[in-house]
């Protein structure tokens, strides 16, 4: 762990560089996320409420889903340009250190700039967290840190997948943003609005629903059922097909010759 924080500290070193380049990147990043809010925030100005939930209720949704999204985009961001390193042969680099390929992958890519899309997601929580009538008790407190945690794991582990799919591809497929960039944009409502099609492939395929839809029905009191709170628990177990799948391509890899 001492060598992560450095090479956490390296990077951020180097990225803040250009500060106006960084500092105005975070601003864009903050901004552009507001699209997505001010969508929430005009289909309720319309409607009084979508499928039973109310606006604030919604929201807590909505910022559970991008701090999940935004802290993995930043931290797990080297998965994510995985290809990039399969046709640069940046990966033949990574072969050859002493140290692991996945703590390698891990600190090749961090991107800070992406705390400009947290901190909007922090504020929308501010804002919804005393306005959506929700009573903080214990339980619930530990169902919306789970929920952002277990998001986390779920986006980790499609990012993991994403570099394992590209060791077959080289280059890499377009539609796994459906499961990352996509999720992230119809997560924003809960998902038992799309229709059973898509909550039962999200809850049985793609564990988005164990985090996103099920412990927020228990954090909003629409069911009473304790063992919702436990559900994105699950999703970390998600992460080990993943990182096989993975495993296996890195045992199959063979260089682009770049």
């Amino acid at each position: 762990m001492k060598l992560y924080f450095k090479y956490i500290g390296i990077l951020l070193k180097s990225q803040m560089q250009y500060k106006a380049s960084f500092f105005m990147t975070i601003l864009g990043q903050f901004l552009v996320s507001f699209t997505a809010f001010f969508g929430i925030y005009f289909m309720f100005d319309r409607f009084n409420q979508v499928d039973g939930y109310t606006f604030s209720e919604v929201l807590i949704c909505f910022a559970a889903v991008l701090l999940s999204f935004s802290v993995a985009e930043c931290f797990f961001r080297g998965f994510d340009t995985f290809p990039k390193l399969i046709k640069s042969g940046g990966l033949d680099r990574i072969l050859l250190r002493p140290r692991g390929v996945i703590f390698q992958v891990l600190t090749s890519t961090i991107e800070f700039s992406r705390a400009g899309r947290f901190l909007q997601a922090a504020i929308t929580l501010c804002y919804a967290i005393p306005t959506c009538g929700v009573v903080w008790t214990f339980d619930k407190i530990a169902t919306l840190i789970l929920m952002i945690a277990g998001g986390i794991s779920v986006y980790l582990a499609l990012f993991v997948l994403y570099a394992g799919i590209s060791f077959f591809t080289i280059e890499g497929l377009e539609f796994m943003n459906v499961f990352t960039d996509g999720t992230r944009e119809f997560g924003k409502y809960p998902l038992s609005i799309y229709g059973k099609g898509v909550l039962g492939f999200f809850t049985y395929v793609i564990p988005v629903a164990l985090f996103q839809y099920y412990p927020f029905l228990y954090l909003v009191g629409k069911t009473e059922r304790l063992w919702y709170i436990f559900l994105p628990l699950i999703c970390a177990v998600f992460i080990l097909p993943c990182y096989a799948f993975f495993a296996f391509g890195l045992s199959r890899y063979k260089s682009t010759g770049s």
